[in-house]
């Protein structure tokens, strides 16, 4: 059983009884984390701190369930640095793997909205800038930690940006090929 929610809306009830189901099934509770950075969260109105993901996450895994995060890189305002900084700080954490999600803009949506409006808040990437983005931050990820996805795909019908037209299984080819030239591993500049 997989559970993907937010982290602010787990218990301490609730943990315990997957705590229980784990002792007879397999159990992975995901956690909406995001961004590390609170500035972005309270921007994307997440309505939650990082802090809040720590205290999930860590409590989800003193009781020995399996614990994942998912994150968006290229959320508006925040910076290579800032993305690189999500993987040294999550790699502090009791996660036993994270999903990386590309930043879509959804049609219909806030951000959308945002997009049109103030399209200097955004720096979407290119296939080849996010490829190599998504390197860079595993290459800073504890290799303790696994990556189970590098995008995302929305809708066509709904996505304004980015359109790629590639299929998950398609980046994680590209990428496995890129981090070969790059002569890099996973967890190569971890501390």
């Amino acid at each position: 059983m997989v559970i993907g929610t937010r982290p602010d809306c787990v218990t301490d009830e609730l943990l315990d009884y997957f705590a229980d189901l784990a002792k007879r099934y397999y159990v992975m509770i995901e956690y909406g984390v995001e961004s590390t950075n609170n500035d972005t969260l309270n921007f994307i109105n997440r309505h939650h701190d990082f802090e809040t993901s720590e205290e999930a996450i860590i409590k989800t895994a003193k009781r020995g369930l399996f614990v994942g995060a998912h994150l968006i890189l290229g959320l508006p305002f925040e910076s290579y640095d800032t993305m690189i900084g999500h993987a040294e700080r999550l790699s502090q954490l009791p996660l036993t793997m994270v999903k990386l999600h590309q930043l879509q803009i959804v049609k219909g949506t806030k951000m959308a909205h945002q997009f049109v409006e103030h399209p200097e808040w955004f720096s979407l990437f290119s296939l080849e800038e996010y490829l190599d983005l998504a390197i860079d931050f595993v290459t800073h990820l504890s290799p303790m930690i696994a990556v189970e996805r590098f995008v995302s795909q929305s809708p066509k019908e709904l996505l304004l940006a980015p359109n790629w037209g590639l299929k998950n299984f398609e980046f994680t080819d590209k990428i496995n090929k890129r981090i070969v030239e790059r002569n890099l591993f996973h967890g190569q500049f971890y501390k």
